[in-house]
């Protein structure tokens, strides 16, 4: 799984080499704008252009002494293209160029979760179709209920993965901004007009108004999306440790030949990736309610924010596409053992006809109270007594009193409680 886990590139995204040329992209574009704008000699552009360079030792070194990470970016910059860097950075404030930035990033990161996502979603579809007609039982407070198809729940969770792509989608708009307005956003030294030239160049649309920074919702909705798609990984990771339990075994996560369960029972088999998730899960919620933390500044701007997008941003992003390669492996190679759902579906003796049973009752003229404890009382001898319910059914004297054999025995129809399902796939079928 690991080869296929994109680590690198998150990595590299957020890599100080990487910010730094984000930092100088944005720089760029506001040096291009004032040259349009006859501020700058096209010489001197040409010459920041040329020898303009990111250099994240030599910016490390001057921030141990200045205490400032942009003006140590700046700092380096000066050295490396002379005088003419008079005009970079002109008329504008660091989180003009950190906040955009920025932007750019969460772009980027964001571009691969929505394609993971996606993937994750195709497959879940495929499976859903695969299993679409393999009967299995349906659980309400983890108690056999009535019979659905298996692949419902692939259906669903497919589904929900969709939500979760249009929210990681939303996320990308909203934070596809940047501010170019100074140090409290009032465009004393720049021009709104520039703002807008020098974002364009950069992909990025301008915010209608700011302070010294882009406001923290934003970012915020970009980790409570992420978190929102944790929470839709683990939902899959959990049923599937359900589903994979000793007693149960409908479904199983993929183990390669070779890989130990424990280092003392050589026999284990244990869901231990689809736990990792769910322990993943718990840290993408924490960051959520940090960003939304980060929302909540000192007037036009304090600092209080920086430090913690500094780990929240990179780490879930991690996190998020890394939970998404783990699923995707999981579930390309997921075990389904249909002999096990049969057998669980077989459990508790056709129990899960008592609703119908009760229906015919009450469409005989039963009252619905009444109807309920005749079928109850069978239902509970079923269970209790480990016998045919449809047999008891049959025999009970009271709903034998008002239903007739042929009657009760088309109640007793699997195809008829799946009814509803061939009609729920069609709604999906456009999207195979």
């Amino acid at each position: 799984m690991i080869d296929r886990y994109e680590a690198a590139e998150i990595s590299r995204i957020w890599s100080e080499k990487n910010k730094y040329r984000k930092w100088l992209d944005v720089e760029l574009a506001i040096t291009e704008t004032w040259a349009e704008m006859g501020e700058v000699p096209a010489a001197s552009l040409e010459n920041i252009r040329k020898n303009a360079a990111v250099d994240p030792l030599r910016i490390r070194d001057i921030e141990k002494k200045v205490k400032h990470d942009v003006i140590a970016f700046l700092t380096s910059l000066e050295e490396a293209i002379g005088p003419d860097s008079a005009y970079v950075h002109k008329g504008i404030t660091s989180y003009d160029v950190v906040d955009t930035a920025l932007s750019l990033l969460i772009q980027e990161s964001l571009n691969i979760a929505v394609a993971k996502s996606g993937e994750l979603a195709k497959i879940l579809l495929e499976k859903a179709f695969a299993y679409k007609d393999l009967p299995a039982i349906g659980r309400t407070h983890g108690i056999h209920a009535e019979p659905i198809a298996f692949g419902c729940k692939f259906l669903i969770w497919h589904e929900e993965l969709e939500r979760d792509r249009q929210r990681l989608l939303r996320a990308k708009e909203i934070t596809a901004v940047g501010k170019i307005s100074g140090s409290v956003g009032t465009y004393i030294h720049f021009p709104a007009s520039g703002e807008e030239k020098a974002l364009h160049k950069l992909g990025l649309r301008a915010c209608r108004v700011s302070s010294q920074i882009i406001q923290r919702d934003r970012h915020a909705e970009v980790i409570w999306a992420l978190a929102l798609l944790g929470t839709s990984l683990e939902k899959i990771a959990v049923e599937i440790r359900h589903l994979q339990k000793t007693e149960t075994l409908e479904v199983e996560e993929p183990f390669s030949r070779g890989q130990k369960g424990s280092s003392s029972m050589p026999h284990k088999r244990n869901p231990v990736r689809c736990e990792r998730i769910s322990g993943l899960a718990r840290i993408l919620r924490g960051h959520a309610a940090v960003a939304l933390e980060n929302n909540i500044l000192w007037h036009e701007r304090d600092i209080s924010h920086s430090s913690a997008e500094r780990v929240i941003f990179p780490d879930a992003f991690h996190l998020a596409v890394f939970m998404l390669d783990d699923m995707i492996d999981i579930l390309k190679n997921l075990a389904v053992y249909p002999e096990n759902i049969r057998r669980n579906l077989d459990l508790t003796h056709e129990i899960y006809f008592s609703q119908k049973v009760l229906t015919l009752l009450v469409d005989k003229g039963v009252a619905r109270q009444l109807a309920y404890e005749l079928v109850q009382d069978q239902a509970m001898k079923s269970w209790q007594e480990k016998r045919s319910f449809r047999e008891l059914v049959m025999a009970a004297a009271g709903i034998r009193a008002v239903c007739s054999p042929q009657e009760l025995e088309k109640v007793f129809s699997l195809d008829g409680l799946l009814a509803g399902i061939a009609g729920i796939f069609e709604r999906f079928a456009r999207e195979k």
